[in-house]
């Protein structure tokens, strides 16, 4: 048993971990243009931060007017999402010095993401981030996206843990509201920090309105510890 307990930690990965979302907002921009929307903004990418790919995909076909099937769209970003993480995907050094000193102590953690297995799986092993987070969950996988708290649910069963002892590391609105639902504590760091005073964040046991530049991996551990001796 970890020093932590039955504490087990779950991780939201696109601007939790890594800071892939330049990828996928070039991935998304590429994509848009062949299909003939031309000059979508990174503005326009913020409102899908957090939301799987497949509802995004989903949001464009009405907002857009596209015509061409969700799965046929998807296949298209997802390619050209995988070649732009091949070549660089930055892990939030902090978030890495996390997942490090929980693995040294053995807590149990798992990724559930809104991502593809596909493009889960290549970040991980592109960062060496899957030498630690071997339980991966993608909104692929589960009936609803956030957020709906499926993936932190199905990502605790296979942890094999109390959904209610399970801390999730999000950055984004609709994954605290999926926290939120699925009965979990939850620490908030967010991308877009202009967005930090949304009613979803409110929710978080703790709360970084700075996003990554306010996370330190011992500030963190210190809180799973106080929510430990609380619990």
């Amino acid at each position: 048993m970890s020093t932590l307990g039955t504490l087990s930690v779950i991780f939201d990965l696109d601007g939790t971990l890594v800071d892939s979302e330049p990828n996928y907002y070039e991935a998304g921009r590429q994509t848009l243009a062949e299909y003939g929307v031309p000059d979508f903004s990174w503005a326009e990418h913020e409102r899908y931060v957090g939301i799987s790919t497949r509802e995004t995909i989903t949001d464009w076909r009405r907002r857009y007017g596209l015509s061409a099937p969700v799965d046929e769209l998807l296949a298209v970003k997802n390619g050209h999402y995988l070649r732009l993480a091949g070549a660089s995907t930055r892990v939030f050094p902090e978030m890495r010095a996390f997942v490090k000193l929980l693995a040294a102590e053995g807590v149990p953690m798992a990724v559930a993401s809104g991502s593809s297995p596909e493009a889960i799986g290549a970040i991980l092993a592109g960062t060496g981030l899957d030498a630690y987070l071997r339980t991966v969950v993608s909104a692929d996988e589960v009936t609803h996206g956030k957020p709906a708290p499926d993936v932190f649910l199905e990502a605790a069963r296979r942890l094999g843990a109390d959904p209610a002892g399970c801390v999730v590391v999000e950055d984004a609105a609709p994954g605290a509201a999926a926290a939120h639902a699925a009965g979990m504590h939850c620490i908030a760091v967010p991308y877009v920090t202009a967005q930090a005073d949304a009613p979803e964040f409110a929710t978080a046991g703790l709360l970084l309105p700075g996003g990554q530049a306010e996370f330190t991996a011992r500030a963190a551990h210190a809180w799973l510890a106080e929510t430990r001796r609380r619990s």
